[in-house]
């Protein structure tokens, strides 16, 4: 367990457990919606990789569901005390947000960089806890090389006493349906206990090119189209709608069959 003097003394915002349940639960409603699935990658890690260590998961940053998609993983391990870090202008117009326990981040500042670090520092201080980072800290192509994440992840790391890091990568893509795929792989865990006394550049070297094998896996496993290649963590819609749909029902209807208004193999 770290120190006052490690991490500063750093009273967390209050949050409201209640409100970051209910968000939890819109999140899914929200994505059921709009996604066709949210799919688990077979040949990634287990998630979570630790018992009741700290974890810092960091993840690329493809889109503005990036959130919506975590906060579906994080009903995986609904068990854990959560946090995530937020850019600190979107909590100006989110204030609610800070209640759920979205911690502000000033991106644009070295004493925004110290302060990130300081608050993950106190978040990872405490067994069970999860902090979540999108490490690049702006919107990337999942195709962008290098992944230039930022340094703030590596002294954050570099200065944690327990747990482990966690990449995590994510891709949204169109398959055979009308709504798209939200992709999925967790990384090798980077335990710290296995790399003692790596200075802040060397453990964002050291991410940064584990985030990139995670990624282009996935990446490889998204050109494949092959849903095999994952589990279903939540499933959305199908089919189209409409008339469309209601002309392939009858159609099942007159020929006996049972309509299944899926384009693919799932």
């Amino acid at each position: 367990m770290l120190n006052d003097r490690l991490t500063g003394g750093v009273e967390l915002p209050r949050r409201w457990l209640w409100l970051f349940r209910l968000f939890r639960w819109y999140s899914r409603r929200y994505v059921r919606k709009h996604f066709h699935a949210v799919l688990l990658s077979k040949s990634g890690h287990a998630f979570p990789p630790v018992e009741r260590e700290p974890l810092l998961i960091v993840l690329n940053h493809p889109a503005w569901w990036d959130p919506m998609i975590c906060m579906v993983l994080s009903n995986v391990i609904a068990d854990r005390d959560q946090f995530a870090a937020i850019d600190a202008e979107a909590v100006k117009q989110y204030a609610a947000f800070k209640k759920m326990g979205f911690i502000p981040v000033d991106t644009k500042s070295l004493r925004g960089a110290a302060e990130f670090v300081r608050l993950g520092l106190s978040i990872l201080s405490q067994p069970n806890r999860v902090y979540w980072v999108t490490a690049q800290g702006r919107f990337t192509d999942v195709r962008e090389r290098p992944l230039a994440i930022s340094a703030g992840v590596g002294h954050l790391a570099s200065r944690m006493m327990a747990g482990a890091v966690l990449p995590l990568a994510l891709e949204y893509t169109f398959w055979t349906e009308r709504t798209p795929e939200a992709l999925v792989r967790v990384g090798e865990p980077l335990r710290i206990a296995e790399h003692p006394g790596l200075s802040g550049k060397e453990w964002t070297s050291l991410i940064e090119s584990t985030m990139t094998q995670n990624l282009d896996t996935l990446n490889a496993e998204t050109v494949s189209r092959d849903p095999e290649k994952f589990t279903a963590l939540l499933a959305g819609k199908v089919g189209v709608g409409g008339p469309y749909d209601w002309w392939r029902r009858f159609k099942a209807w007159i020929r006996g069959r049972k309509f299944d208004p899926s384009h693919g193999k799932h």
